[in-house]
Formats: C-alpha cells, structure tokens, sequence
C-alpha cells in the first residue's frame, strides 16, 4: 500500500516536469530583425600585435548593442558575426558566437549591453599599421551579423562594410 502512494506522487510530479519542459521548448518565435534594431555601430581595424616576427597585423572589428523595438521583454539571444571581402564570396572568417542577451532578457524599448566581435584572419604587413590601408593589396571587409533567439534558426540582423581606421579597443 505504501509503494502505491508512492507511485500516485510520481506520477504528477513526472507529469509536471513534462509540461515544463514543453512550454520551454514551444516559446513563440521571434523575428529577430523586425525586434532589434542595430545601434551604436562602430568599426575598424583592431591592432592584433607583432606576428610572425616583425609583422604588424590587424583584424576587421565591430562593436555595437541591441536595442529591443518589440513590445515584449526577449531573452536568451546570440549573435554572430561573418567577415568577407567585398566582391569575394570566400568568408575571411567568423567571430565566435556571444550571448547578446542572457535568460533575464531585454525590456521593450531597452538597449543591451556593447558587444565586441573581431575575428582572428586580417592583414599582415611590416608597414605601419596606419599605411596598411593604402597598400595596393588591402581590399575592403564587410561584415554581416546574425542573430538567434533560443531554439531558432539564425536570421540577418544588418551587413556593415568596415571602416579604414585604427581600433584602440
């Protein structure tokens, strides 16, 4: 009788843990570019050190923040970000993903916190940096972001061609 008891609680405690579960993973899905606006966008070229020996190099970088334009609060958003030249359809490269927006989620009308991407792939030279960008070979980089809400798959958030200046952060 006791083992009986027993297994009438399981059942709507496992019962419980079942809807819970589900409702995690039916939230409503967000069109992320209709929800975000891009903001404070900035980009360059930031100084990554003295590489195989005595060259200079720099990689394309962009910072910016999210800003919620939706009438409910999100959460739990990631962002990543695909570098290519322009005019090639070859990738430069990729930032790693970064969560844009944690699990207690973004306000309507709130700006989240700045994010910083830059991939590893960029140019080298033994020029100065600065004179790196007049050189006959250097080719502009464009970067486009993405972002993913929970579960769902990435969408376009914006493309931004990245400008010819120095980044000290």
């Amino acid at each position: 009788m006791t083992r009986r008891r027993h297994r009438h609680i399981l059942h709507p405690a496992v019962f419980l843990l079942a809807v819970l579960a589900l409702s995690g993973c039916m939230s409503k899905p967000v069109d992320l570019p209709t929800a975000f606006e891009v903001t404070d966008v900035t980009t360059g070229y930031f100084d990554a050190g003295i590489v195989e020996g005595n060259k200079n190099k720099i990689v394309p970088t962009i910072s910016f923040r999210l800003k919620n334009r939706s009438s409910e609060t999100i959460a739990s958003v990631q962002v990543m970000a695909k570098y290519n030249v322009i005019g090639d359809t070859e990738e430069l490269g990729s930032a790693p993903y970064v969560r844009a927006i944690g699990p207690e989620g973004l306000a309507p009308g709130q700006t989240g916190m700045q994010i910083v991407m830059k991939t590893n792939l960029g140019y080298t030279s033994e020029a100065p940096r600065a004179v790196m960008f007049t050189h006959s070979m250097f080719r502009d980089v464009k970067v486009e972001l993405f972002g993913k809400h929970k579960a769902q798959q990435f969408q376009k958030l914006g493309e931004f061609k990245i400008a010819r200046q120095l980044l000290t952060r």
